[in-house]
């Protein structure tokens, strides 16, 4: 068992509530109980929740943590849950980015492999933390963070907006194609059945991205097929040297961020399966759905990048031939965008939650389904391929402070945490401020600025090393300098506070 009875931790731990808090309601440390009935309420949090593999019922609980009675769900489903939604063109687009550097397909290849895998491997380790403590990645990270988690849950809810246009996008060129309708009419038909999913919650993502998984290998192997038929396969580079050597680096960075950009979700699909699931099981299903698709599409995407240009969706029909192959094109595409972006909009209701606020997460998923398509509409006015890749870095340049913070805090509590302890931290006014977590996160991302290589952002440090930003690197390494000092200052100085007033015979 990972849940423990015993306090795993001290009072006055950075970012940990204070023992004077009082959840929002009571009953806090009841097991047992139904989904629909008596279960202890947590307001907003708490609700309705599957309780089986293939349960449909719509979910309307948030981050409330899943009970020990509610927990179930295979090891495998880490695979089709990580390896659904990223078979879709948002992949295979940025592949195209790769040859638009300027590497030829070989040295591109080696790029891509390294960066996706590098990127894979901290979202398999955090999928382990949900078995463990039954909350989603964001809310958890309330205990180091405390009310100053409202900035990285903004931050995360707006990653997830982004990432949901950049998908959206090319599910409404599939329809606008398919259906001969206008572009904005397209991407209301997606954002309408990715938000349905995203409201509908847990169990039916797993589901669709399990179905997803096994009808979008049929059809990109399709169109892997076709693309090695077509041939006119980007072989040489046409940057060398040292700036080959930049190039390569920055595309390296580029697909790590795609892998690593889960990292802000990882727990939350893996949160209610039971506390002794194979945690072997879990990463390394993790890690190869992750490394598999992602590979995939970006290598499909360099491949064929001469044929795709920026028209994704107008190459892949006419790389597929047209007629019912081509219409079985855009229906990959279409459906592809709905399970990349439901797991997107799922994770922005629940890291709302987590800042602070107070709204049911089916209400937050809808509101976010809203903004998503704006941005989608900005993305296509033109430019979309310097648009598209600064969106991507963007959405996770953040996420390598914040790790290194969590990962921190985390083995500092010695990979446990107490079911009431996290009960405690649903009440946001009980928090503590958190200010080491914090303070780490602006220092690490600050550090990463002149590291950085964007169409809006080229740093000194990435110009004086030929284009190459390692600047995910260098925030998470100057994050985990700051944050592991402060962590201890904060913690040591909370500890010798009841102490003093002990000795002055003033203590409880």
């Amino acid at each position: 068992m990972v849940i423990t009875d015993p306090l795993s931790g001290e009072p006055g731990e950075p970012g940990s509530p204070r023992r004077s808090g009082r959840p929002d309601s009571p009953g806090e440390s009841g097991e047992s109980g139904s989904r629909r009935g008596d279960r202890p309420s947590l307001g907003v949090f708490d609700g309705a929740r599957p309780d089986h593999q293939g349960d449909l019922a719509p979910e309307t609980a948030g981050m409330a943590p899943v009970p020990l009675s509610g927990r179930y769900g295979a090891t495998w489903r880490n695979f089709t849950v990580w390896f659904g939604p990223n078979m879709e063109l948002s992949g295979v687009f940025t592949g195209t980015l790769v040859f638009t550097l300027g590497l030829g397909f070989w040295p591109g290849l080696a790029a891509m492999l390294i960066g996706v895998a590098l990127g894979a491997l901290p979202v398999a380790l955090l999928a382990l933390w949900g078995p463990k403590t039954g909350m989603a990645q964001l809310p958890l990270a309330r205990l180091p963070f405390g009310r100053s988690i409202a900035l990285p849950a903004l931050v995360q809810w707006f990653s997830a907006i982004a990432w949901d246009a950049l998908v959206g996008l090319f599910g409404g060129e599939a329809v606008q194609i398919l259906f001969h309708v206008p572009f904005f009419v397209g991407v209301l038909i997606v954002l309408g059945l990715e938000g349905a999913v995203g409201i509908l919650g847990y169990e039916f993502i797993h589901q669709l991205e399990a179905w997803g998984s096994a009808i979008l290998v049929v059809l990109f192997a399709i169109l892997t097929v076709k693309i090695i038929q077509h041939g006119n396969v980007p072989m040489h580079s046409s940057v060398h040297g040292t700036a080959a050597v930049g190039i390569f680096v920055l595309v390296t960075t580029i697909t790590f961020s795609g892998s690593f950009s889960w990292a802000s979700y990882a727990a939350d699909y893996s949160r209610y399966m039971k506390p002794d699931a194979s945690g072997r099981g879990i990463f390394w299903a993790t890690f190869a759905g992750l490394f598999t698709s992602l590979a995939w599409m970006y290598t499909i995407g360099l491949a064929g990048a001469k044929s795709f240009s920026n028209q994704t969706v107008a190459g892949v029909q006419n790389l597929m031939g047209g007629g019912f192959l081509g219409v079985l094109a855009l229906v990959a595409i279409l459906f592809g965008s709905v399970t990349g972006t439901a797991m997107n909009d799922y994770s922005g209701s629940l890291a709302v939650q987590a800042g602070g606020v107070r709204i049911r997460r089916p209400i937050s998923a809808g509101l976010g389904t809203v903004l998503v398509f704006f941005l989608v509409l900005w993305i296509h006015g033109g430019d979309t391929a310097s648009k598209f890749q600064n969106v991507l870095l963007f959405t996770a340049y953040w996420i390598a402070p914040f790790l290194a913070v969590v990962l921190i805090d985390w083995y500092r509590r010695g990979q446990s945490v107490t079911r009431t302890r996290l009960l405690e931290t649903m009440n946001f006014r009980s928090l503590g401020s958190g200010w080491p977590a914090l303070v780490a996160l602006i220092v690490g991302f600050a550090a990463m600025v002149p590291f950085m290589n964007t169409g809006i952002i080229e740093g000194p440090a990435a110009t004086a090393l030929a284009g190459a930003d390692i600047s995910f690197y260098v925030g998470f390494v100057v994050a985990a300098a700051v944050y592991f000092p402060l962590r201890n200052l904060e913690t040591g100085r909370a500890r010798r506070v009841p102490s003093r007033l002990a000795a002055a015979g003033t203590g409880p």
